[in-house]
């Protein structure tokens, strides 16, 4: 995203360690990237901070508990409702939400669906379909 002009990027992870590494990986080509240990449960950003959210495998890292994929854990549902929840807080009005993974519609729309959103789903790729969900904040 960088090299194709969009300078003003925010990232976030629970993880100190890849944080740090992140940030120092990028401090000299990419020095106003910025790089923050964080919940995505419980982000620290203010309300309606954000134009655009990207998850790249923050809920599909959550939902690998091992249970039944058709009735997951209460912990499961709870922790995808909250990063849903939360990212959509720290949208602005008009904001996209948008989420890639091969999680299929009937395991992923009961998360994103949320009142004051629209959802749209695209499915990409030929023999392996990846989805791309939309979700935007009315």
């Amino acid at each position: 995203m960088w090299e194709d002009g969009y300078h003003n990027i925010v990232n976030t992870d629970y993880s100190e360690i890849l944080i740090e590494q992140m940030r120092s990986r990028h401090s000299e080509a990419r020095p106003s990237m910025e790089w923050h240990e964080m919940d995505v449960r419980d982000l620290k950003f203010d309300d309606a901070s954000f134009d655009v959210a990207i998850d790249k495998g923050t809920m599909d890292a959550m939902m690998t508990a091992k249970a039944d994929v058709w009735d997951p854990p209460q912990q499961v549902i709870d922790d995808c409702n909250k990063e849903v929840d939360e990212t959509l807080r720290v949208l602005r009005k008009g904001g996209k939400f948008i989420y890639l993974t091969f999680g299929q519609p009937h395991f992923r729309k009961r998360y994103l669906q949320k009142e004051g959103t629209s959802l749209e789903i695209r499915t990409l790729g030929e023999a392996f379909h990846y989805f791309l969900y939309i979700v935007t904040k009315e």
